[in-house]
């Protein structure tokens, strides 16, 4: 056989590859013969050329390799094979007529899974081969199973994450089409809930709430925070103009109904998760202040859930800024003075310090996410809602 050839496969030939790298003729010849009709074969009379063929497709299943060659080593040959990601798994069987402890221990640090002495004993190469073969490509199938298995739970992943998302907007929606407030409110205060926990994910006090994963959870249930909203009479949601108390008293259930309607899913569901309890908190606590001033429990300071904490700042941050049927839109520098007024009294301090650092990107989701000039009639009276 040609030193540097293989044997060609013929159509749907299935047989496993072996690569032998000798320099030698005569063991090449021995090997050839005692494989030939069991396995598919390439041969190398060196380092450099045996490399080049365990790199070309279809790779080898296997490669038994002289370790004394004049042009490589075969340990630099198996230390370059193992060092390529796509020859890296290849089992390499080292061909040797040396008996040196030393240097088959070298071998084996370098990944190499056996070792055959010359003058080659054809049962113990048949053998060898067999085994080292069967020992890949059962580690071949676990490896595919494995990469399928995890290409599974990402496309589930993926699927869970399309109806938590899909189910988050649909209930959303279901509150902003009774509400006068429009999608875009939703968008802004879901960016600005983003900026918040990004920016304070490195302070002390937020680092250990505020993970990555925790974040993307929080702004993906921020939109659910007036759900309850649903549960609110119209001729007391679309009012246009100030509430009485007893209005107002009803308005404020809406924090929690739209927790209450969270729950009884969950127990429908006979499960929780996650972005659900962020939302539940959202819900039901946005509207709390950091004095205890807040409803509809009201909480204070750290009993207060971050999630919340964050939502009531975006909240009123782009009530403040926005037109509704009840208010005129209010600049950004009045809105940011009440916000600062606030500090430790309706906002968490560190979330106004916060805010304060983020006013340009504050104003800059405002503008990207604005309404339209007649979405709303606006009216004269700024503080028309109690």
């Amino acid at each position: 056989m040609s030193m540097t050839s293989q044997n060609p496969a013929s159509p749907g030939d299935a047989r496993e590859t072996v690569l032998v790298i000798d320099d030698s003729p005569e063991i090449l010849g021995i090997v050839n013969d005692l494989l030939k009709r069991e396995y598919r074969l390439k041969a190398a009379n060196g380092g450099e050329k045996g490399l080049a063929l365990a790199a070309a497709k279809p790779t080898p299943d296997l490669i038994l390799l002289d370790i004394m060659m004049p042009d490589l080593s075969g340990h630099e040959v198996c230390r370059r094979l193992k060092a390529d990601r796509s020859t890296r798994d290849i089992p390499v069987i080292f061909l040797t007529g040396m008996n040196n402890e030393a240097d088959e221990a070298e071998g084996f640090a370098l990944g190499a899974v056996d070792y055959i002495a010359k003058p080659i004993s054809g049962p113990i190469l048949l053998a060898r081969v067999k085994t080292h073969l069967a020992a890949k490509s059962a580690a071949d199938f676990i490896r595919d199973k494995n990469v399928f298995l995890v290409g599974e739970v990402s496309k589930r992943a993926r699927e869970m994450e399309f109806v938590q998302d899909v189910t988050i907007l649909a209930l959303a929606s279901l509150a902003e089409t009774r509400d006068n407030e429009t999608g875009n409110h939703l968008r802004r205060t879901q960016h600005y809930v983003r900026a918040l926990a990004e920016h304070l994910q490195r302070h002390p006090r937020f680092s250990l709430a505020l993970t990555r994963t925790n974040i993307e959870t929080i702004c993906k249930s921020a939109p659910l925070h007036d759900i309850g909203k649903v549960g609110i009479p119209d001729q007391i949601l679309l009012k246009p103009g100030k509430l009485t108390v007893e209005e107002f008293e009803v308005m404020k259930t809406h924090t929690t109904l739209g927790r209450e309607a969270i729950e009884n899913a969950e127990q429908q569901m006979g499960r929780s998760a996650p972005f659900l309890a962020f939302a539940k908190a959202i819900a039901g606590s946005h509207q709390e202040k950091w004095d205890g001033s807040g409803y509809p429990e009201g909480l204070s300071g750290e009993h207060i859930p971050i999630a919340a904490r964050l939502m009531a700042l975006a909240d009123v941050y782009d009530a403040l800024i926005s037109v509704r049927a009840y208010k005129a839109a209010m600049p950004h520098e009045k809105a940011s003075r009440i916000i600062v007024e606030g500090r430790g009294s309706h906002f968490d301090p560190d979330i106004v310090d916060a805010f304060v650092a983020l006013q340009a990107e504050f104003e800059a989701i405002a503008a990207r996410f604005c309404d339209s000039a007649d979405d709303f009639p606006a009216t004269s009276d700024p503080g028309a809602r109690p």
